[in-house]
């Protein structure tokens, strides 16, 4: 359903934009601006500086939007919703002592067939490229996504289903920053980037209230069908809303089609002033220099010492996204709630208002500070502050049981710390390791790069999805306590070892080694002129 949200956002300022495109050949600074506040909101744009050409619609990240739907649905609508439905249970058969056992491998399976995904996809995106990569991932989620819907009566089917669907998703996952960050300007790729975040958030949020929907007013198998079967839909906008993009700019300009590469530069820019010039000088200036660097790619390269950094970088990042705990409450909310409320219809409530703390929160992040703020300080500090409130969490479970009903003042300060937990992620961890990973490679390893980066996501995304369910039953209150250490540990971490990638371009990051900027550009801005 976000999908259809994002789609029927961009309709509006599609038609008003293609409208202004039509009555100017240079547009003024504040037409200018307006674009890139549209492409920022996830619209497309159409305004075009060339007025012989027809105006086309453009937007950044229309895959985003979709790719981060299709995901919120797989994953939150099954995250303890559907598989708790009584339709479903009776549909499938399984009794309530296998109920945890289902629920991590319902959810768990697709995150193993995201992992490999994620590795098989970028042979596949460098030989094919990043559009034609995303509609068959699109296609197979549809694939997966059927089979789950169909009422087989057999849960070794939708098993079947749920790693197909992860084939699709993973690679999803991986092309969707990848292409972002090749078609975004350096002053918008940390927002554009975050958008993919948001829109899982909103996603969630949606979730909920449709599992809620259908368990209050529908009986029988279209219970259940009707929240997995409608995951197909974004899935499907995702595949068609590639044919409206070009391709990416930077991927063209490597395989040496440099007339295409400029003319989607032009176009995702609306623009070919002389600062769209040196743009596409820049480009072709960055992976010129690594294609001399070495012309074959081999995967000892992956193991030279910078290409291993960077790719060990992105690695412990997603794996520290996930292991933040934040994906693990996304998944299991109401389980979680239980632990701090105790029984009842209270939890549902709750993990409600969770998501709407979320997609309030991420969205402020990414309309208002992503490009205000370092990266660097921010996953700091959220992983801190994310760590302090797990911990006192930890606390005042254990000092202050649950009471068998009623709920205490104790219990609403742990749900008010839970609450602040999640809105230091979504200004932090949630929303930056997309673009920040999808940043730090060179043109000549990123796919391999955001690859190994998005399968560590996945894997540790199945390691905690897994073992969640049992955490809760058999830890308790020392769940919050892991949480809390493991966001300790981060953010340390990330203070020792991550760099700054903020207000650098792509080939600013690549060839100066994550350092400050301005030797290079002085460097770089020489460069380009001496060699004409």
């Amino acid at each position: 359903m976000t999908g259809l949200v994002g789609v029927i956002w961009s309709m509006a300022p599609t038609c008003c934009c293609s409208y202004g495109a039509a009555q100017l050949q240079r547009p003024s600074a504040t037409t200018k601006t307006a674009r890139h506040v549209l492409l920022l909101l996830n619209f497309r744009a159409t305004a075009r500086r060339v007025p012989q050409q027809p105006p086309f619609p453009q937007r950044i990240p229309h895959d985003e939007v979709d790719d981060a739907g299709q995901d919120t649905r797989l994953l939150a609508w099954l995250r303890g919703g559907v598989l708790t439905l009584a339709s479903f249970v009776h549909d499938f058969g399984y009794s309530k002592a296998h109920a945890t056992r289902v629920n991590s491998l319902a959810v768990g399976l697709q995150q193993a067939g995201a992992f490999v995904a994620c590795i098989a996809i970028w042979p596949i995106t460098d030989r094919l490229g990043r559009r034609k990569s995303l509609m068959i991932s699109a296609a197979v989620f549809c694939v997966g996504a059927i089979i789950e819907t169909i009422n087989t009566h057999s849960m070794a089917a939708f098993y079947v289903g749920r790693v197909i669907a992860g084939i699709g998703l993973g690679s999803a996952t991986v092309v969707v920053p990848m292409y972002s960050s090749e078609m975004t300007p350096k002053d918008l790729r940390g927002q554009i980037g975050s958008f993919f975040q948001w829109f899982y958030t909103f996603g969630i949020f949606v979730s909920y209230w449709v599992d809620y929907a259908v368990a209050k007013r529908n009986h029988g198998t279209s219970q259940w069908q009707i929240p997995i079967g409608l995951q197909i839909l974004p899935a499907a906008l995702l595949g068609l809303g590639m044919l409206t993009l070009k391709e990416s700019v930077r991927w063209l300009t490597r395989k040496g089609r440099h007339d295409e590469a400029w003319e989607s530069l032009k176009w995702i820019r609306a623009d070919d002033s002389q600062a769209t010039i040196d743009e596409m000088e820049e480009i072709r200036v960055g992976v010129d220099m690594e294609r001399r660097a070495t012309e074959g790619l081999r995967w000892k390269e992956l193991f030279e010492r910078e290409n291993f950094q960077r790719m060990f970088t992105a690695s412990c990042v997603f794996t520290a996204q996930q292991a933040t705990g934040a994906t693990a409450f996304a998944y299991f909310g109401p389980q979680y709630f239980k632990l701090l409320v105790g029984a009842g219809d209270k939890d549902l409530l709750l993990t409600a208002i969770f998501g709407a703390i979320k997609v309030v929160a991420c969205g402020f992040f990414v309309l208002i500070l992503a490009e205000r703020v370092g990266r660097r300080n921010v996953l700091i500090w959220g992983a801190a502050f994310m760590a302090a409130c797990q911990i006192t969490t930890a606390a005042v479970v254990k000092t202050k049981p649950v009471p068998a009903s009623g709920i205490t003042s104790s219990g609403i300060a742990t749900v008010a710390l839970i609450y602040m937990f999640v809105i230091a992620y979504n200004l932090s961890w949630g929303p930056l390791p997309w673009p920040y990973v999808s940043e730090i490679f060179p043109t000549r390893i990123r796919e391999p790069g955001i690859a190994v980066g998005v399968a560590s996501q996945w894997l540790f995304n199945f390691v905690f999805s897994l073992t969640t369910p049992y955490m809760i039953a058999n830890l308790g209150w020392g769940t919050f306590l892991l949480w809390g250490i493991f966001d300790a540990v981060i953010a340390v971490t990330t203070f020792f070892f991550l760099k700054e990638t903020k207000g650098l371009s792509l080939e600013e990051i690549a060839h100066n080694n994550f350092a400050v900027a301005k030797d290079f550009e002085a460097e770089h801005l020489e460069s380009p002129h001496d060699s004409k």
